[in-house]
C-alpha cells in the first residue's frame, strides 16, 4: 500500500479534488488538459482512490447532466471516462440515432477503430462546451478495447448512439474536442436546436445551414 510520500501527483490531485462534497467542477474549453493527450492508467491511483474516483465522475455526470465524462472535463490528466446513457427517447429518435441505453460503464485506458465503412451524422454537445451543438460524422461501428476499473480487459463492437457515447469520451482522453471533428456550418446555440433543429436526424439542418452529409 502506498503511503502519501508515495503516492503520485495524479494521486494527490483527486484527493484534493475528493475533499469538498458534491459534483466536481467541470473543466471549459479554453483549458490545455482538454487538448493534451491523458496519461495511461498505470496505478496512479490506488483501488480506493480510484473506486472513489470514478463515483465522484459519475455523480457529476448526473448532475450535469450529461451521457458521459472523461477525467480531463474535471482537470485530471488520466485516460479513464465513464459512460451511462438511460436513452429516454422517442421511438422515432430511437429508431434514427440508433439510441439504445447504455449501462454504466468504467473505460480505462479506451481505443477505438472503425468496424466498416458507414458513417453516421448527428448533433453532439458537449459538457465542456456549455450552449452549442454540431453536427459529427462519425464510424457507425467501432471495436472498443481497453480495460474496466477492475482491470478486465474490453474487446467489444459496439454500434449505434452508444458508439458515438465511446468515441466522444475517448477522443477527449486524447485530447480532441468534438467541434474538431464537426461540420462547421452546423455550430448552432441550445436555443437554436431547441426551436429550429430537433427533429431525429439532421438532414434539414444541413439543407438549411449549408453543409453536406455523408452518404
Amino acid at each position: 500500500m502506498s503511503t502519501p510520500s508515495q503516492r503520485s501527483p495524479l494521486a494527490e490531485q483527486v484527493e484534493e479534488l475528493l475533499a469538498t462534497d458534491g459534483p466536481l467542477a467541470i473543466v471549459a474549453a479554453g483549458d490545455p488538459v482538454l487538448r493534451r493527450p491523458a496519461e495511461p492508467f498505470d496505478g496512479q491511483l490506488e483501488p480506493a482512490l480510484l473506486a472513489r474516483f470514478v463515483q465522484a465522475l459519475r455523480r457529476t455526470m448526473h448532475a450535469a447532466p450529461g451521457v458521459g465524462l472523461a477525467a480531463p472535463q474535471v482537470g485530471v490528466a488520466l485516460r479513464i471516462a465513464v459512460v451511462e446513457d438511460p436513452a429516454p427517447v422517442p421511438e422515432e429518435v430511437r429508431r434514427a440515432r440508433g439510441r439504445v441505453p447504455l449501462p454504466f460503464r468504467v473505460l480505462v485506458n479506451p481505443a477505438y477503430e472503425p468496424v466498416g465503412a458507414e458513417r453516421a451524422a448527428f448533433f453532439e454537445g458537449c459538457l465542456s462546451v456549455p450552449g452549442w451543438q454540431a453536427v459529427v460524422a462519425r464510424p457507425a461501428r467501432v471495436r472498443l478495447t481497453g480495460a474496466d476499473e477492475c482491470g478486465r480487459a474490453l474487446d467489444e463492437v459496439v454500434s449505434g448512439w452508444p458508439a458515438r457515447i465511446v468515441q466522444h469520451e475517448t477522443d477527449h482522453l486524447d485530447g480532441v474536442l468534438y467541434l474538431d471533428r464537426a461540420e462547421s456550418r452546423s455550430l448552432s446555440s441550445n436555443q437554436a436546436m431547441a426551436e429550429r433543429w430537433s427533429q431525429p436526424t439532421p438532414h434539414e439542418a444541413a439543407r438549411a445551414l449549408g453543409f453536406g452529409l455523408p452518404e
